[in-house]
């Protein structure tokens, strides 16, 4: 069967997820089939296919757009075609969710633990002058939970009566669901919590928790993003400015872990005639 027009295979899809081009993802799958569902596309948010219009302004000027249903069909069909009308780069997931499973596309355990939607997008809060953990989370939550997540840094005494008033996911504290268990840091836990079954996403995880525990030994790479770490959030007074500069570090490094592990590199001095 011959792919509709404005149409994204899954495999085009799965080489953009957790990079900073992936598009923003919607699932659109009728209600009681969503509910059915266990798991979801990383970073997909449900919405109804009847109520475009009210959520088409979730969805910034010029941004690229995905929408799937379960299988391809009338949901994602539809839903694409309305938002293209309202001037949306959208496109529709060729085979719908259960083919991107089939081609091995990284899904997240659907969460209870989400909390309301602010304008489109959820709101966590952490401890102020991140360095490793408060970076990796937020990278991991925007590229693989939520696109559009807010990530607010206060004061470490005020992160828990921050989350209420707000209406945030407090992370990176004692005594909260995303933070360290025994020897596992936050970063860890996240990948628990969402059940991420991505082996590229394990091996950063083994770096980061190297880098955030002092365990240097863990991973080689564990040294140099502690010293990225560190290095980012000298440069940086702001801690959002940090958490941008953060962003491109952790993206190179899942690329790294997932495309580029065995690939080496060394200066061909004998080209040169040295």
């Amino acid at each position: 069967m011959s792919m509709a027009p404005f149409s994204i295979t899954a495999e085009d899809l799965i080489r953009t997820i957790g990079t900073a081009r992936a598009p923003i993802r919607f699932d659109t799958c009728r209600g009681e089939a969503f509910e059915a569902l266990d798991r979801v596309i990383a970073g997909a948010k449900w919405r109804s296919h009847r109520a475009v219009d009210d959520w088409v302004r979730e969805i910034s000027a010029g941004a690229d757009v995905v929408v799937n249903c379960l299988h391809g069909h009338q949901m994602s069909l539809s839903t694409t075609a309305r938002l293209r009308e309202k001037g949306v780069n959208a496109r529709q997931l060729a085979g719908g969710i259960e083919a991107y499973i089939e081609a091995g596309g990284v899904t997240i355990k659907k969460s209870d633990a989400l909390p309301t939607y602010h304008d489109g997008a959820t709101r966590w809060v952490t401890r102020a002058n991140p360095k490793v953990d408060r970076i990796a989370c937020p990278w991991f939550i925007r590229r693989f939970v939520d696109t559009t997540a807010e990530i607010l840094y206060v004061n470490a005494d005020w992160v828990k009566e921050t989350a209420i008033e707000l209406d945030a996911i407090p992370f990176d504290v004692p005594e909260t669901d995303f933070s360290h268990e025994g020897e596992k840091c936050s970063f860890d836990v996240f990948l628990d919590r969402f059940d991420v079954e991505d082996s590229a996403l394990r091996h950063l995880a083994r770096i980061v928790r190297g880098a955030d525990t002092a365990r240097l030994d863990l991973e080689p790479e564990a040294a140099g993003l502690l010293a990225a770490s560190l290095g980012v959030s000298a440069a940086n007074h702001d801690d959002h400015a940090a958490l941008s500069q953060g962003m491109v570090i952790y993206d190179a490094l899942y690329s790294w872990c997932r495309n580029a592990v065995s690939e080496t590199h060394n200066w061909p001095a004998h080209a040169y005639g040295q």
